[in-house]
């Protein structure tokens, strides 16, 4: 039986890299104490022992390895048409058009290495808060201004558009850095996030060929089964945790993924609003981020300063165990996730449906947590 070009794209890209992510983590997590990759516990962590810190080491390795098999794959077929002639026809008349694009792909790979290792010397040493967002910004403008990426907000400014882009890296890749608090929080949230963008790529087409986003789509499965691989070593009790090497290249790869993509389909079957899913799908992480940094700023200390007023740690406060909060925190992204994924099919009354669900969803959240803050109060 002949595999859908869909099928062939989950089976090249999510199950190598969920194996490639998993066997990584294995030698990684025998070494973290002499790499010094170690979290020792302290007076904001909510583990009690001693736990690696060097799940992006394996992250980053799945990715790059994934990615290096299928260009070399893809150079191998376009050389070699008898190989090619056993691909779905939709895959290999796209060979070249793949091909013309691994240059922009290891530009964004080289740069989500430099967050990788400005994370991982982070998780070895410190870095100062306002050296990890310098760098964040300086290699968010390489690629916005630098590779020509920026976001689909039909703002006839492209400046603006330029420094919103450069913001909205930032943002997720801090909103990912932010999340990863609790076990396989961030790592489950995120690989969900990727998924469902996936699905929006997929079902979307491009409004030139009128085919699905295949190189895009593809990102992301690759990123959603790095962080499943991630993640059997990272459910609780977790033997090593993602890091700020992990979350930066995660949160870094999402957001460019966005930028790449293209949401109003084509023609007749345009759908502008489509443009806010990455938003949608994005709503709880950047929830999390938002309210916690309102705190901190409401009681007076730096931003940046860690605590517990994350909305993990808010939903162990009303009463919910780790892993219920957990739970109900990837349940609350996969419904969002769900949303944006509409977003590709409704008509704008529809959208303007979808877009109240989530609100009404978030809204929710707040009235519980509310009852959690009148309780502290004195």
């Amino acid at each position: 039986m002949e595999l859908s070009p869909i099928w062939l794209l989950v089976l090249a890209t999510f199950v190598p890299a969920a194996m490639l992510s998993c066997a990584m983590l294995y030698p990684v997590r025998r070494g973290a104490e002499r790499l010094g990759l170690l979290d020792r516990p302290g007076h904001r962590k909510v583990h009690t022992q001693p736990t690696p810190l060097g799940g992006g080491i394996g992250i980053w390795f799945a990715v790059v390895t994934t990615f290096a098999l299928g260009t070399l794959a893809v150079g191998v077929c376009r050389m070699t048409p008898s190989l090619a002639a056993y691909l779905p026809p939709s895959i290999a008349e796209s060979l070249d058009a793949i091909w013309a694009r691994t240059g922009e792909l290891w530009g964004v790979l080289a740069a989500a290495t430099a967050l990788a290792v400005l994370g991982l010397i982070d998780d070895r040493r410190g870095l100062s808060p306002w050296i990890r967002l310098a760098v964040q910004i300086l290699v968010a403008a390489a690629v916005v201004f630098g590779l020509g990426f920026s976001l689909t907000a039909f703002i006839p400014v492209p400046w603006l558009t330029k420094c919103l882009s450069v913001l909205w890296i930032v943002a997720l890749i801090n909103s990912f850095n932010m999340l990863d608090n609790m076990d396989a929080l961030s790592g489950g949230v995120a690989a969900i996030v990727a998924a469902m963008l996936s699905v929006v790529m997929l079902s979307t087409p491009d409004p030139e060929s009128g085919q699905p986003q295949m190189l895009v789509a593809a990102m992301l499965l690759v990123v959603s089964g790095s962080l499943v691989g991630f993640l059997w070593h990272n459910r609780p009790p977790a033997r090593i945790f993602m890091g700020d090497s992990g979350s930066y290249l995660v949160g870094f790869l999402v957001a460019v993924a966005t930028l790449l993509a293209t949401y109003a389909g084509y023609q007749e079957q345009a759908r502008p609003h489509a443009v806010f899913a990455p938003l949608c799908v994005m709503a709880v992480p950047l929830y999390d981020m938002t309210t916690v940094l309102w705190i901190r700023i409401r009681e007076g200390r730096s931003p940046f300063e860690g605590d517990k007023s994350h909305f993990s740690h808010r939903l162990v406060d009303l009463g919910l165990s780790k892993v219920q909060a957990v739970l109900t925190i990837h349940l609350l992204t996969l419904t969002c996730g769900l949303a944006a994924v509409l977003l590709s099919f409704v008509t704008l009354p529809g959208a303007l449906l979808v877009a109240g669900i989530v609100l009404c969803m978030l809204t929710l959240i707040v009235i519980l947590e509310s009852t959690g803050w009148r309780k502290d109060e004195p």
